[in-house]
């Protein structure tokens, strides 16, 4: 369920978001609500998925030994075991 939530902005902000939202195919108000969610999304988790895969690149070699059956040149095009 989702709540109503009125904003005021300046036609100058308005415009340049119905702009945007235009430009990516979506109303302002799923503009704002991405926006919205952007905003109280946990600080700690910025860049997090960037940092794991160059954890994980840097540490393939030591991934495929350490479970070898499961090395991405042992997997068929379903991600199982070949």
């Amino acid at each position: 369920m989702s709540k109503p939530v009125t904003i005021r902005v300046d036609d100058q902000l308005h415009a340049a978001l119905k702009e945007r939202a235009q430009a990516e195919g979506t109303s302002v108000t799923a503009l704002i609500s991405r926006a919205a969610e952007d905003a109280v999304r946990d600080p700690r988790l910025e860049g997090a998925a960037e940092v794991f895969r160059a954890f994980v690149d840097a540490n393939a070699e030591a991934f495929d030994a350490a479970f070898l059956d499961d090395a991405p040149s042992r997997l068929d095009a379903t991600g199982r075991a070949a």
